[in-house]
């Protein structure tokens, strides 16, 4: 375990007591006006020893629902119940938040921080925030997860990436109801997951929200289903007072994408949903010109359901509509 009895725990210019709760910031450069970077974290120490169980929003800038579910879980935290301590960093990338983008816009090369984490101390700039990132959180973190959404571009419903090892297994299944779409994932590298797996410790990738479900109703249910998981990993592993619940059913299996056969308007077929199982060749959408005549379909690739739509009905050939989790199985 990261925390030992009676120590303060330090993240960046964060420090906290035991039984304490502090606010602070991981430095992570400069711009060329001036201007710092700092990677906001907030640590949560609780006043008995444990695991830390830290958690990342917004590596990726047009995914806002990692940060409010942060906000939300730390006014729902109280130290002086919580055994170990809780890391929240509510925008890893704040280049990337700030521009509203996927990435960071002052960084071409290294535009996607989800793609090149745990990046390089002399390298990019985004390679350099990462590191900065990774140099706070690897020898901290015990469990981690990352909370990811569709952004700018789809919807993505809860959905789970794991490394098949069983204690990855575990914690994503300590996300929840609902949280039954859990999907393998072997990279090695690019994420706050993979670069954590390979130290040894657990990380998983989670997916909900997206560019549809903004609304003020919606986003607020988004953020409040995510902050409730955060609480729920704390009741499962006994890090807070409270009975956890779990997925029921729970699904083994993978990711494919869908990509537009046609372009034209996308147009998802009346009565089908998200996380619904469909059997091979089930129709999902289809694709109509300008005149409303049908150019191209997209069908269940396999036994499975369909965890991601994109946001735009206007599509061109080749682009990303659908992401579809293959079903092979379900977990005890």
């Amino acid at each position: 375990m990261s925390t030992v009895e009676n120590q303060t725990l330090t993240v960046g210019s964060a420090s906290a007591k035991p039984g304490e709760i502090a606010r602070g910031h991981i430095a992570a450069g400069t711009l060329a006006g001036g201007l710092r970077v700092d990677i906001p974290v907030v640590v949560i120490n609780g006043a008995k020893p444990g695991r830390v169980f830290w958690v990342n929003g917004a590596i990726h800038g047009d995914e806002p629902e990692g940060p409010r579910a942060c906000q939300l879980a730390m006014g729902r935290i109280d130290p002086a119940q919580l055994t170990g301590a809780v890391v929240l960093v509510p925008v890893v990338n704040p280049m990337a938040f700030s521009a509203a983008e996927r990435g960071n816009p002052l960084d071409t090369f290294t535009y996607d921080m989800n793609r090149i984490y745990p990046g390089k101390p002399d390298g990019y700039f985004s390679e350099r925030i990462a590191h900065a990132h990774w140099s706070a959180m690897k020898d901290v973190a015990d469990i981690e997860i990352s909370i990811h959404s569709g952004g700018s571009h789809s919807y993505l419903d809860k959905a789970i990436f794991v490394d098949e090892r069983p204690e990855s297994v575990e914690l994503a299944k300590a996300m929840g109801p609902g949280w039954g779409c859990i999907m393998s994932n072997f990279t090695k590298t690019g994420s706050p997951m993979a670069a954590l797996n390979g130290s040894g410790k657990t990380g998983i990738t989670v997916e909900l929200g997206g560019r549809s479900a903004t609304s003020p109703d919606r986003f607020r249910w988004v953020a409040e289903e995510l902050a409730a998981s955060i609480l729920n990993i704390c009741y499962h592993y006994e890090m807070l007072p409270g009975e956890a619940a779990y997925p029921d059913p729970c699904y083994k299996g993978v990711q494919e994408a869908l990509l537009a056969p046609a372009s034209g308007i996308y147009l998802p077929v009346e009565g089908v949903d998200f996380l619904t199982m469909m059997k091979k060749g089930d129709p999902i959408a289809r694709i109509v010109d300008v005149f409303g005549d049908e150019v191209g379909a997209l069908e269940a690739p396999a036994d499975g359901m369909f965890f991601g739509l994109r946001a735009f009905p206007n599509v061109q050939m080749g682009d990303w509509c659908c992401f579809f989790c293959k079903v092979e199985g379900t977990r005890d």
